[in-house]
């Protein structure tokens, strides 16, 4: 896979990746290093005043430093106030533009990913990825890079000042440098690996409290609450423990860094004061130097501590860059369908889900004729919605074809074939949405109005949506939880209706609805099923007695093809578990 080749990129290759997102704001940027370097220039320049206030101001009392010194002290903060705004600022809008892009970058590719990567990933931690993992690479590509360069000139420019005042105090300074460069280093590889863990532990307690909420009723009724607390606190536990290993690692090297600076500190103090006693120095100039130095103990402290910004960062970086990477769906196909009359055919086919060593389909073979209604019934496992599943290319065939109107569905582009096949699930989808925006979902022309409230009666929608104080503009809620089972069903029946496809696909549709609403979707599916063909995948079998023909499955292969008096009474596998249902319903 493309996304695990990441994984072997260097932190350097991964942060310059990174870094081709701030590119498109070069002239943003550039405001912000203009503002930077003003405000580093002004460190060094409050530690020079100190030079003319002690020996021109204090000791020689010179009438024209005492005059010019506040004006210029007045300046120094006043540039180094407006270089601070200009380069926070400017970094702050890169950096939420960052994120929006790299958000953009990151769903987009989610959406066309094949139904096969979601089956080996947890939707929490996908969610996670959108909102954690994307703040962390954002700190990384512009608070850092704010510590880096400025505070990086802060530094150059204190010490180019100590190296002016006396060279041989700077160089004994700067002995402590590759001390530093060597511990930072070793903290690198500390700070990326707890990140990743910490990012994992993220995932986990996003995906438990998800788990939790969606199915609180199930966690009510079976009086869960104490094993989903558990679940919850054990994750919650594992990400405080790589918090504190982090925070533990950070702390440790702060005072490590500093004692290191300390002693590279009283070393020049020493030098100074013997200077001092022997008069090759002045007042003015040992507390100009010795300001420098204690105002480089600031962004050196921030820059050591920039390194867990960047590790964070990159580690960010590669859980997402790994899903930005991935292969989108299979489209090899080139064929556009204007029109599709609607004439399925399966030739020999098979399927096995990926990392799985189990065939699901073997040797699967029928025929659907246009305006066709086609059953398929078996045990559970026995391949019903993975045989219907391979029709829209939800997956491939690992061998065979399946050929629409004689093409191979192979040949046909995706949004193609997609746009002449109508769905309708068990488990039905609905979107935290308008009624009106659900039924017409997937219309990119605008909303027909006639078609949709033709779909909405004909669903027996519009009965309980007139009831609505917002009629069709009534938002459902998350998974349209506003709504009961069978209205929620009813109103995805309506969205297939209006989408008024060739080809239905229809997954126990009227599974969740009551006695009489399911009468009355009946007749409607009856009508819109009129001259178009339908695969249907039936539990109860008693809804499917009228088909044209029903494909018996039995381990993911078929066992028996006929109507429902056909299959009666040959006495075989549909015939037992036809008795088995109406003896369960008596």
């Amino acid at each position: 896979m493309i996304g695990q080749q990441e994984e072997h990129l260097t932190g350097l290759q991964l942060y310059r990746r990174l870094l081709t997102y701030t590119s498109p704001y070069k002239w943003i940027f550039s405001i912000a290093l203009i503002g930077m370097v003003i405000s580093a220039a002004m460190e060094p320049a409050t530690a020079a005043v100190m030079k003319p206030l002690l020996d021109g101001g204090f000791i020689a009392k010179d009438p024209v430093v005492i005059r010019w010194l506040p004006l210029a002290i007045i300046a120094v903060f006043l540039l180094k106030g407006a270089g601070n705004f200009g380069s926070d600022y400017a970094m702050q809008w890169i950096g939420r533009r960052v994120i929006f892009d790299i958000r953009k970058d990151l769903f987009g590719r989610m959406v066309w990913l094949p139904t096969a990567y979601y089956d080996n990933q947890s939707t929490a931690i996908l969610i996670s990825k959108v909102i954690y993992d994307v703040e962390q690479i954002a700190n990384a590509a512009t608070k850092a890079i704010v510590v880096l360069i400025k505070d990086s000139l802060v530094v150059i420019g204190l010490i180019g000042w100590m190296l002016y005042l006396n060279w041989r105090m700077t160089l004994i300074f700067l002995v402590i440098v590759p001390v530093l460069a060597v511990l930072m280093r070793l903290m690198s590889g500390k700070f990326r690996s707890a990140s990743r863990k910490i990012q994992k532990s993220m995932g986990d307690i996003t995906s438990v409290t998800q788990e939790a909420m969606e199915g609180h009723r199930i966690v009510k009724a079976y009086c869960a609450q104490e094993i989903e607390k558990k679940s919850f606190d054990d994750s919650n536990e594992r990400n405080r423990r790589q918090a504190t290993r982090k925070a533990a690692i950070s702390a440790a090297s702060v005072p490590v860094l500093q004692l290191l600076a300390a002693a590279g500190l009283s070393l020049v103090v020493y030098y100074a004061l013997e200077l001092s006693a022997k008069g090759a120095i002045t007042v003015g100039e040992f507390t100009s130097y010795f300001g420098a130095m204690l105002m480089i103990l600031g962004p050196a402290k921030r820059l050591t501590k920039v390194n867990e910004t960047l590790q964070t960062g990159i580690a960010a970086a590669q859980s997402v860059f790994n899903v930005i990477d991935e292969n989108q769906e299979i489209d090899e196909g080139t064929k556009i369908l204007e029109r599709v009359r609607g004439r399925i055919e399966y030739r020999n086919v098979g399927f096995g889900y990926q990392g799985s060593t189990q065939i699901a389909l073997h040797d699967i073979s029928f025929v659907v004729e246009p305006g066709q209604t086609v059953a398929f019934v078996g045990m559970s496992g026995s391949g019903k919605t993975t045989t219907v599943n391979l029709l829209p290319r939800f997956y491939n065939p690992t061998q065979g074809e399946i050929r629409l109107d004689d093409i191979n569905t192979k040949d046909i582009q995706l949004s193609s074939l997609r746009r002449h096949i109508a769905l309708v699930s068990q488990e039905t989808v609905l979107f935290n949405d308008t009624v009106r925006n659900n039924i017409a979902y997937g219309d990119k022309e605008g909303v027909n109005e006639e078609r949709l409230h033709a779909a909405a009666d004909a669903a027996h929608v519009t009965e309980f949506v007139e009831k609505m104080e917002h009629g069709f503009e009534t938002v459902v809620g998350e998974k349209g939880v506003r709504l009961s089972g069978g209205q929620r069903q009813r109103l995805a029946i309506a969205r297939a209706l209006y989408k008024n496809a060739p080809i239905l696909i229809l997954d126990e549709a009227t599974s969740a609805l009551d006695t009489e609403s399911e009468r009355y979707v009946q007749d409607a599916m009856q009508k819109l099923m009129k001259n178009r063909t339908t695969l249907v995948i039936a539990h109860r079998l008693s809804t499917v007695e009228s088909a044209d023909k029903i494909i018996v499955l039995s381990a993911g292969t078929v066992a028996e093809i006929g109507t429902h008096k056909e299959l009666m009474s040959h006495g075989g596998i549909y015939a037992a578990l036809y008795q088995n249902q109406l003896i369960d319903k008596s």
